[in-house]
């Protein structure tokens, strides 16, 4: 998706009525070593994207935005990571190729997504195979607050704003509107799985300048008749039932923890 040769190929063979674009690189740390790869996995693949889309009269383009992108409204606001720069520079160049050149695009903005299926170096998923392992997985303080959502309930948002009329140029919050501490979450995780362990709590540092933000559920449900079905113990229940189907004697992940 970083090479528009090959996007502008793709899309006017396919020509395309809808496109989600999820595509790109996931890491968000502040590593520099992922400032390129996040530029052009992120925001040269958007960029090329609407270029396309727009000449071929796509009907509309759905972006996943990011809930680590600053708050809007602060002038002097800074990103603290590669991949949120270049989530925010992709949702300006959205909302510029909207205002200009009348792309229809909708960005989606899934807050801390989990479920069956996900990486491995994931909080939740790092934390049920290590305990499923019988192994204490190493955490930090698990003081930070955040806004969980299943991955059906995510899901659910992106087909709804497909099909919500009218919305195009709006950015929808998917989320659960409530926040839940990182300890909370292992907690339940502990007594859903019966592990004889216990996590090692401050093993790691905390992350600095990670962001406290919730969904605004509210508006997602006036705007596409979304909103979250999936409680998260429930959510959680689930997610440890897929892992613990799958091989893991041997996928714990070595290297710390993302909380």
């Amino acid at each position: 998706m970083a090479d528009i040769p090959t996007v502008d190929g793709l899309l006017r063979h396919v020509q395309p009525n809808m496109i989600f674009h999820l595509s790109g690189l996931g890491k968000a740390g502040p590593d520099r070593e992922l400032v390129l790869p996040t530029l052009h996995s992120l925001l040269v693949s958007t960029v090329n994207i609407l270029m396309v889309a727009t000449d071929i009269r796509c009907r509309r383009v759905l972006l996943a935005a990011s809930l680590l992108e600053p708050e809007p409204g602060c002038s002097e606001a800074v990103p603290l990571s590669p991949y949120a720069t270049a989530k925010w520079a992709s949702a300006g160049y959205a909302r510029m190729f909207h205002l200009l050149y009348g792309a229809p695009v909708v960005m989606v903005r899934p807050f801390m997504t989990y479920g069956p299926g996900q990486d491995e170096c994931k909080l939740i998923p790092h934390v049920v195979l290590s305990l499923l392992n019988g192994q204490a997985p190493k955490l930090s303080s698990g003081n930070q607050r955040i806004d969980w959502i299943y991955v059906d309930d995510v899901i659910d948002g992106f087909i709804a704003a497909a099909q919500a009329p009218r919305v195009e140029g709006c950015t929808i919050d998917l989320g659960s509107g409530v926040l839940v501490p990182i300890r909370t979450v292992v907690d339940q995780l502990v007594e859903l799985i019966g592990a004889g362990v216990e996590p090692l709590f401050h093993a790691l540092p905390d992350r600095p300048y990670e962001p406290v933000r919730v969904a605004n559920i509210e508006a997602a449900y006036a705007t596409i008749g979304w909103k979250p079905h999936t409680p998260l113990r429930e959510g959680l229940r689930r997610t440890i039932q897929w892992y613990s189907k799958r091989p893991h004697e041997a996928s714990i992940p070595l290297g710390p923890s993302p909380a």
